[in-house]
C-alpha cells in the first residue's frame, strides 16, 4: 500500500509519541519527534527519523505553542499532524489551523470537536441523538445553580464546562453548601483551563466508569469496539483500566454500542474518540466523548486485535474504515496499569534518574513507555511514564498476568506506584470486579487510618 501521507509530525511526548512513531515506521510514513528542553533524552526523540526543539520546560511555552509546531512541520516536510493525547489535541483551532495549512490533522474535524468540547453543548447534542445523559444543568450563577439543584435533586455534582481531570469538581449534598462551593468549582476551572463556568448535574453516588471506544471514517461508517471499565480511580484520574468491563451483557454492549455509534454519524465524526459514561444499576448515563485516543487505547487493541493508531492514519489518510461491525469480536480480557514516577503512599511526584530498568515479559505482556536505563524523568509534566498492560484468556489469567508483571517490572532510582498497583491487584474487591469509582479511594482511606493508628 503507498503511504496514505509521506512523513507526520507527532505534536506530543512520552509514550504516546513513542506508540506513533513505531506504527508509522511500520506503514511507511516519515515521523518527526519535537522535544522540549527537558525531553531531549526521551526515547521518541530517539526512535523517530527526525527531530527538533521546539522551547522550554514550561509546555506553554513549547508543546501547547502551535507556531513552533507549524514552523518544524515545514521545515521537515510534513503533511500530517498526530497529537497524540493531552497538549492540543482536543483544541478545535488547533486542528482547523492545520487544515489550513495543507497538513492532515489526525483526528476528528474542528467542528466535531467544537460539538463535543463543552460538556453542555455536548450533552444537549447527546441528548437530542438519544443517548441517555445524567439530569442536570446550567450553573452561571448562585440562583440558577440552587434552582437547577431543587430541580434535579441533591446531591449534585459541579463540574468545569470547559476541562476534565477532576479539575473544577466539587460534590454538593446540601443547598447551604452550594453557593461557597460553587465559588470554588469557578475558581479552580478559571485557574486550570481559562473558562470559569461551571454546570450541574445529578451525583450518581455509587457508579462505575464504563467508555465506549468508537471508530468513524467521516464517510458514513462508524463502529464500536467494545466498552472499557476505569472504576479503579484516585482523584478522578485512573490508575487501573480494563476490558470488557465486568458484568456487561452482549446485549447492554451492543444497546449502548450502537446508540454511540448512531451519535457520531449524525455530528459527522472522524477517526477514534470515546464515550465516557457513569454506570450504575444496569444503566448509563453520558458524561463526556473525548475526541482523541485515550490513555488506555491498548486493553481495546489487545481484545479486539484492532491497532487504533493505524486506523486514525488511515481514517485521515482518506481511507474508509477497514472494518465493520460484523468483524469486532471480543476475545479474552485486558488489564493496565498505569505506571506513575510518584511515592506510592503519599503520591508526591518523583522525578529523577532511572538507575536500572527492566521491562516484565511473557506471553501477553506489553509495556507502553518512553523510559530506558539512564533516562531522566524531568518534573514538569504528568508523572506516568509507562503503561503495563496484560492479556489472558479470562478475567482472572489476566489478573494473575498482570501479578506476575508487575513482580517482574524493575524502576530503580526513583520512586513509582508499582507497590499500590501490587495491592490493587492482590485486592479481593478488585479480583471480584464491578467496583464503583469510590472503591479505590476508600481502600486508600483505610490504609491509612490503620498506619496511623500503629504510630
Amino acid at each position: 500500500m503507498a503511504p496514505l501521507m509521506k512523513k507526520v509530525l507527532i505534536a506530543n511526548r512520552g509514550e504516546i509519541a513513542v506508540r506513533v512513531a513505531r506504527t508509522l515506521r511500520e506503514m511507511g510514513i516519515g515521523s518527526v519527534a519535537v522535544y522540549s528542553e527537558p525531553d531531549h533524552q526521551s526515547l521518541h526523540v530517539r526512535v523517530c527519523d527526525e527531530a527538533y526543539p521546539i522551547g522550554p520546560a514550561a509546555a506553554a511555552e513549547s508543546y501547547l505553542v502551535g507556531e513552533r509546531l507549524f514552523e518544524v512541520a515545514k521545515r521537515a516536510g510534513c503533511d500530517g499532524v498526530h497529537p497524540g493525547y493531552g497538549f492540543l489535541s482536543e483544541n478545535a483551532a488547533f486542528a482547523e489551523a492545520c487544515e489550513q495549512r495543507g497538513l492532515r490533522f489526525i483526528g476528528p474535524p474542528a467542528s466535531a470537536m467544537r460539538a463535543m468540547g463543552l460538556k453542555t453543548a455536548a450533552r444537549e447534542r447527546m441528548a437530542a441523538a438519544g443517548v441517555p445523559i445524567v439530569p442536570g444543568g446550567n450553573a452561571n450563577t448562585a440562583e440558577e445553580a440552587l434552582e437547577t439543584a431543587e430541580r434535579i435533586g441533591y446531591p449534585v455534582m459541579l463540574k468545569a464546562t470547559a476541562g476534565g481531570g477532576g479539575k473544577g469538581m466539587r460534590l454538593v449534598h446540601r443547598p447551604d453548601e452550594l453557593t461557597a462551593a460553587l465559588e470554588r468549582a469557578q475558581s479552580e476551572a478559571l485557574k486550570a483551563f481559562g473558562d470559569p463556568t461551571v454546570y450541574l448535574e445529578k451525583a450518581i453516588i455509587r457508579p462505575r466508569h464504563v467508555e465506549i471506544q468508537v471508530l468513524a471514517d467521516g464517510q458514513g461508517h462508524a463502529i464500536f469496539l467494545g466498552e472499557r471499565d476505569c472504576s479503579m480511580q484516585r482523584r478522578h484520574q485512573k490508575v487501573v483500566e480494563e476490558a470488557p468491563a465486568p458484568g456487561i451483557t452482549p446485549e447492554l454492549r451492543a444497546q449502548i454500542g450502537k446508540v454511540c455509534v448512531e451519535a457520531c454519524l449524525r455530528i459527522g465524526y472522524r477517526g477514534a474518540g470515546t464515550f465516557e459514561f457513569l454506570y450504575q444499576d444496569g444503566r448509563f448515563y453520558f458524561i463526556e466523548m473525548n475526541t482523541r485516543i485515550q490513555v488506555e487505547h491498548p486493553v481495546t487493541e489487545l481484545i479486539t486485535g484492532v491497532d487504533l493508531i493505524r486506523e486514525q492514519l488511515l481514517i485521515a489518510g482518506g481511507e474508509p474504515l477497514s472494518i465493520r461491525q460484523q468483524d469486532i469480536e471480543l476475545r479474552g480480557h485486558a488489564i493496565e496499569c498505569r505506571i506513575n514516577a510518584e511515592d506510592p503512599d503519599s503520591f508526591m511526584p518523583s522525578p529523577g534518574l532511572i538507575q536500572h530498568y527492566h521491562a516484565a515479559g511473557g506471553p501477553g505482556v506489553r509495556m507502553d513507555t518512553h523510559i530506558y536505563e539512564g533516562y531522566r524523568v524531568p518534573p514538569n509534566y504528568d508523572s506516568m511514564i509507562g503503561k503495563l498492560i496484560v492479556h489472558g484468556a479470562t478475567r482472572e489469567q489476566a489478573i494473575a498476568r498482570m501479578r506476575v508483571a508487575l513482580s517482574e517490572l524493575v524502576v530503580d532510582g526513583i520512586k513509582t506506584n508499582i507497590p499500590l498497583q501490587q495491592r490493587i491487584l492482590a485486592d479481593g474487591g478488585f479480583a471480584q470486579g464491578g467496583q464503583n469509582i469510590h472503591y479505590l479511594e476508600k481502600k486508600l482511606a483505610e490504609r491509612r487510618e490503620k498506619a496511623l493508628s500503629v504510630l
